[in-house]
């Protein structure tokens, strides 16, 4: 069965977010890293980078396939996950805890408003 937390926004790309005040959190679904197997690299997003949603956040790449990140929310990226550098399989064991890949200052809060919500997501996999 595939965790989809509650608390979090998803994007029918298999991302997800958590939206904290003005900080988005983003990272790859648990559908989408069992998806793509063992993941050997995570690309990140440079840090100052101002993204528009949609647009194309990181590459994750497995022993399977290479899977481009879309950025859920339009904002600047404030932080990345470094450790996934040394550690991409992080994506794996964790997805959205220690395998999250970046924080973006959002730009525009509604955008929130367009992304599917836990139960959306579950019936958008077929769960």
């Amino acid at each position: 069965m595939t965790k989809v937390p509650d608390d979090l926004h998803y994007t029918k790309d298999h991302e997800w977010v958590r939206v904290e005040g003005k900080k988005a959190t983003i990272g790859i679904t648990d559908h989408a890293q069992h998806e793509l197997t063992d993941i050997v690299f995570v690309e990140l997003p440079k840090l100052g980078k101002v993204l528009k949603a949609h647009e194309k956040l990181g590459v994750v790449e497995s022993v399977k396939s290479a899977s481009e990140i879309y950025a859920p929310v339009s904002g600047k990226v404030i932080e990345v996950n470094d450790t996934l550098q040394d550690s991409p399989e992080a994506v794996n064991k964790d997805p959205y805890g220690s395998g999250w890949v970046a924080t973006v200052e959002v730009s525009d809060p509604n955008e929130v408003k367009s992304l599917l919500n836990a139960a959306g997501y579950k019936k958008h996999i077929g769960e």
